[in-house]
């Protein structure tokens, strides 16, 4: 495949700000002067360790040490090669790519044909919503309260039911069957190639920045033999397991909401309803139940690192929807965010609720909602007759592993007294028995809890160095404090000044090997050159410089910030003066003074003296 030239790789990442591309998957707060933070998408953490610096169009996570710009990051993201992430910046941004051997854009493979084999279907389906075929969707649609701005707002679509309408249509558009049966479009079956999805009200399901990479079909005609409903399978870019529907709509409105918070439906319908009806933070899972992989999506999108946040859980009222409430509740503790259950009266869901009772009693469920704890106790001790004493014993023993899983210190006293007085108990004899499950729990804690312990390097590279494990010296805090400014704000330090500064070796080894490729920079002024300085340092120091340029600067403003570097750059040299100096003085006792040596020794000592009175002027 042709090359892209390199100017116009440099110049799609220059144009391009990496806090938008990492801000539709992760959500970003100010953590300093240049600096965004929010939880790592690339490793399970409660807090935020993942700093993205839009100046230098660089991030880095202090946690698990991932970096990179903002091609590494769709690379390891959506698992797309180089050549493909920039090609997918270039068109976000209307830019025309050139390739090395003056030829037209090659065809591109892989992961972003299956992305546009996909939109491509979509608008298919789309375009098939007004076919006369259709009319059973429309009145689909329309007896549950949608009109045509609903059914184009999320998407739907429908596939008509002839076998292969959809396959004549995209393979006159250039993808091969191979690309569709990949894509999960197509299937094959003793009548060949043939749709996937035929006869189906369709719904787009989009990642969460928007790009379409599957579809959820509902059964229309009595003659379908299929599923109620029939998803996209598994492919290199579906995953059932991580998608939430409708989290594309709902992610502005989760980031910028007081507090925080997500509604869990069931379905595309309950989504659809709940969004129109005001409740515009509604998701929903695609075939699949509400797990570990969706909470850590929604982890880094709402920003969930303080228990401000609310998810509320939408259930039917039958006893699958108890039970998916209560399989809910075995993950909530991988939440920081406040869980709760809201079921509609008459157990009905948010779609039907929608067209019974209106929009305010969709928006009345979050009114009625209870905390995901009380929810769980209600559940588990219904089963059993609190009017015996056996019966509130086992009770009793049941609902105290619920309650001794509250790792709040706060709340866990406030629901013993809660389970008290649902039992009819005294509460010190509830507090024992919460105090004797949750030791138990103690002794078969759940590996999940923890962070994974680390794995040594089977091939037995070096570990990489990082600045926790450099010494605590007055020398490696001046190195590391003036690299930091160098490397966030060399562009605004006088030139000169800088290489001077950087001109003598370091005194610590991982800080000087950062050191020697900031001073080996050609251009500190050009867009992008502090990432190239990162990725030239030697291993095991590279991790060292990542950390260097997205750690937070200690200033009020970046005027500020140019002007510490600036001193602690005009420190160096003094310090380097010093140095020498000290030098000096030790040979000049041992060079007689009327010499050439030792004149020259003394001629020396004189320019350091007027030097370092300068450069103290200066600062």
């Amino acid at each position: 495949m042709p090359r892209i030239r390199q100017a116009d790789v440099d110049e799609v990442k220059a144009r391009t700000n990496i806090a938008d591309i990492v801000g539709e998957r992760v959500a970003l707060k100010s953590a300093g002067v240049g600096s965004l933070k929010g939880l790592c998408p690339f490793h399970d953490e409660k807090s935020p360790s993942f700093h993205v610096r839009p100046q230098v169009g660089y991030y880095h996570c202090f946690g698990c040490g991932e970096s990179g710009d903002v091609y590494s990051f769709l690379r390891e993201m959506d698992h797309v090669s180089f050549t493909e992430a920039v090609e997918r910046l270039a068109g976000r941004i209307g830019y025309t790519l050139h390739y090395e051997d003056g030829g037209a854009a090659p065809e591109t493979s892989g992961r972003t044909r299956l992305y546009a084999a996909n939109t491509a279907a979509a608008e298919f389906f789309r375009s098939q919503l007004l076919s006369p075929d259709a009319e059973i969707g429309r009145r689909f649609l329309g007896e549950r309260g949608f009109d045509a701005g609903a059914a184009a707002h999320f998407g739907v679509g429908f596939a008509p039911r002839g076998w292969d309408g959809m396959l004549k249509a995209l393979t006159a558009q250039g993808f091969t069957r191979e690309e569709l049966a990949t894509a999960g479009l197509v299937s094959t079956g003793q009548r060949g190639v043939y749709d996937r999805f035929r006869g189906r009200l369709v719904w787009p399901i989009r990642d969460v920045s928007g790009q379409t990479i599957g579809f959820g079909a509902r059964k229309l005609f009595d003659e379908d033999q299929g599923p109620k409903y029939l998803n996209t399978p598994e492919t290199p870019i579906y995953k059932k397991a991580q998608v939430l529907y409708g989290l594309d709509l709902a992610k502005k409105d989760i980031a910028r909401g007081d507090p925080r918070r997500v509604v869990v439906v069931e379905g595309y319908t309950d989504v659809m309803a709940c969004h129109l009806a005001g409740l515009t933070t509604a998701i929903a899972t695609c075939g699949t139940a509400f797990g570990t992989d969706h909470i850590k999506v929604l982890r880094r999108v709402m920003g969930d690192d303080n228990a401000s946040g609310e998810v509320v859980f939408t259930f039917d009222g039958d006893e699958a929807g108890q039970k998916a409430a209560l399989r809910a509740f075995t993950e909530d503790d991988r939440f920081n965010a406040q869980t709760f259950v809201a079921v509609a009266p008459d157990g009905l869901d948010p779609c039907d609720l929608r067209l019974q009772r209106g929009d305010a009693a969709v928006r009345g469920l979050m009114d009625g909602k209870v905390p995901m704890f009380e929810f769980a106790l209600d559940r588990k001790i219904s089963g059993f007759d609190l009017a015996t004493v056996e019966g509130r014993v086992g009770a009793l023993r049941a609902a105290a592993p619920i309650v001794a899983e509250i790792r709040d210190t706060l709340l866990r006293p406030g629901y013993e007294r809660v389970l008290a007085r649902r039992l009819g108990m005294d509460p010190t004899e509830v507090h024992g028995e919460v105090e004797r499950a949750a030791r138990r729990g103690a002794q078969a804690a759940t590996p999940f809890r923890s962070e994974p312990t680390p794995v040594p390097d089977e091939g037995g590279a070096l570990a990489p160095v990082t600045l926790a494990g450099l010494p605590r010296t007055a020398d490696v805090a001046i190195e590391r404090d003036a690299l930091m400014g160098a490397l966030q704000y060399g562009h605004r330090i006088d030139q000169a000044l800088l290489e001077r500064a950087l001109s003598a070796a370091f005194r610590t080894p991982a800080l000087d090997a950062v050191r020697e490729a900031v001073a080996a920079s050609a251009d500190r002024t050009r867009a992008g050159w502090a990432t190239d300085a990162v990725n030239a340092v030697r291993e095991p120091y590279r991790g060292v410089a990542g950390e260097l340029l997205m750690m937070p600067f200690p200033a009020r403003d970046e005027a500020g910030a140019v002007a510490s570097a600036t001193d602690l750059a005009r420190r160096l040299v003094l310090r380097g003066i010093e140095h020498e100096k000290q030098e000096l003085l030790s040979a000049v006792q041992r060079v007689p003074a009327d010499s050439p040596g030792g004149r020259a020794l003394r001629m020396r000592l004189r320019d350091l003296d007027a030097e370092r009175q300068r450069f103290s002027a200066e600062s």
